[in-house]
């Protein structure tokens, strides 16, 4: 699924960003956290897919598994519904979908965040993988974007290695 590029040898991941908000779907606020995640990929994944969509469970899972299962992206990003009110569910619908979760993900944002304040305890962001896509969610804020996205950049291309059976030995 990865390509690569025919002038450089690097594989270019594919991406798809998916922003969860009631309002940003209604187009009564803009969403910056989306475009925030696009410029962030830049040299380490192209974004293929971009959509917004409302806080309802069924819909964001119709639409993570479109995407997984018809290899759309390699990785998929979610940016926001990862807290605690009552219409965010994107954490639930993310584990409705993956195969498998991966806890270090959601626990290493945090706990960077947790640096930085404690209101990062309040996310319930989750990652899984379905099929051979990686499923991210992160949160609505774009500073909190920032931080979270920092966190896991340096382990996406390894992450879809791994999930696609591309490394034999992945010791260090």
């Amino acid at each position: 699924m990865p390509q690569t590029d025919e002038k450089n040898p690097i594989t270019v991941l594919k991406a798809a960003v998916l922003c969860i908000s009631d309002s940003g779907f209604a187009g009564e606020r803009e969403d910056n956290s989306g475009p925030l995640i696009e410029e962030q990929l830049k040299g380490r994944a192209q974004v293929v897919l971009y959509e917004c969509l409302p806080d309802d469970k069924e819909r964001i899972m119709q639409k993570l598994g479109e995407i997984c299962d018809l290899n759309k992206a390699d990785i998929i990003f979610t940016t926001g519904g990862t807290g605690i009110s009552p219409r965010d569910v994107t954490p639930e619908a993310t584990l409705a979908v993956v195969e498998r979760i991966i806890p270090g993900i959601a626990e290493a944002m945090r706990q960077k965040s947790l640096e930085i304040t404690p209101r990062a305890m309040l996310s319930r962001a989750v990652a899984g993988v379905r099929g051979k896509t990686l499923i991210i969610n992160l949160p609505g804020s774009p500073k909190a974007v920032t931080e979270n996205l920092s966190t896991v950049l340096p382990v996406l291309e390894h992450a879809a290695d791994l999930i696609n059976a591309r490394v034999k030995n992945c010791a260090r």
